[in-house]
């Protein structure tokens, strides 16, 4: 009878021996991803702010200005690219909504991310644009792959509609997380106009006619799960200028929009703790379970053994 229980521990101990490393280099790439309906809202305030006066085409200083960004899955589009890039596909459509202290619309700008829901790779396909212009990514945009590793990445830029490294400064104790800080800093860049514009009856076209251009610059930080590669918390030191053209009186430059956004705390306790739950889950498949299962193959060989050499 000894005999017969050593064999059943020593394949019971060769099975989960086995099992461990399958699951973290095998079942998990293929099991965690990126959900295809995914929504979520976050909103970002810059206390004070300067915005330009269209009425005046001068900059003032206003108490607030909010920022809210909305992300909603397209799940008719992800199943659409699906069907030719045979793999799993996300397809976010994002809205960046900026309104002033009046609650008047400031900018919007729209965009649709298409990647690979397990990479978080761009994936080029139709539809793929900022603000209604066909773009082709290269590198992440919003979200780090699973297991963020400890160096640079590239970074999209929705304003340029160019990618630049954003980089690794370091690990960080964020609201009692264990966190990796990303840094980019955007230089003064000429940048398109939104297409939709607060002043009636002025267009982006109409503004490029009278030789008024846009530029733009920002620091853009975050502090990212390394688990999930989920950010949760982001700011941005952001400027933006109209220059020349005779939209301006004189000529010369105005600021369009500078201030310090920051994400609004109730949003950051609300990201922290969403992040907090879903990062058990990628820890069960890369460290719980394989380490576990491990330990008790090694543990099942030892009691296999004991019996094996008392019979």
């Amino acid at each position: 009878m000894r005999r017969k229980a050593s064999l059943i521990l020593l394949a019971a101990a060769v099975f989960f021996a086995v099992l461990s490393p399958l699951l973290r280099w095998y079942a998990f790439p293929r099991l965690a991803k990126v959900p295809p309906s995914q929504y979520q809202d976050t909103v970002l305030v810059a206390e004070p702010a300067t915005l330009v006066d269209y009425s005046t085409m001068k900059a003032k200083k206003v108490p607030r200005l909010t920022v809210v960004q909305t992300l909603k899955g397209n799940v008719a589009a992800s199943d659409r690219i699906e069907r030719t890039a045979d793999r799993d596909v996300v397809v976010w459509d994002t809205l960046t909504h900026i309104v002033g202290p009046d609650g008047k619309m400031v900018s919007q700008i729209p965009e649709r991310y298409i990647f690979d829901a397990h990479t978080q790779e761009p994936v080029h396909a139709t539809g793929e644009s900022v603000d209604g212009d066909a773009v082709r990514r290269d590198g992440i945009e919003y979200k780090w792959p699973f297991l963020v590793e400890k160096r640079d990445y590239s970074y999209f830029d929705a304003q340029t509609r160019t990618s630049a490294p954003i980089h690794y400064k370091g690990t960080r104790t964020f609201h009692g997380m264990e966190v990796y800080y990303f840094e980019q800093t955007i230089p003064w860049t000429k940048v398109p106009l939104p297409k939709k514009l607060p002043i009636k009856g002025i267009t982006a076209d109409s503004v490029r006619k009278m030789g008024t251009t846009r530029w733009y610059t920002t620091k853009r930080m975050f502090w990212v799960d390394p688990v999930t590669g989920a950010p949760v918390n982001g700011e941005e030191i952001h400027q933006e200028e109209l220059r020349g053209g005779d939209l301006l009186p004189g000529g010369g430059k105005v600021t369009a929009f500078a201030g310090h956004v920051k994400m609004r705390p109730d949003y950051v306790d609300a990201v922290v703790a969403l992040v907090s739950s879903q990062r058990i889950l990628v820890l069960l498949l890369t460290s719980y379970l394989p380490w576990g299962f491990l330990t008790l193959g090694v543990a099942l060989l030892a009691l296999s053994l004991t019996l094996e050499a008392r019979s």
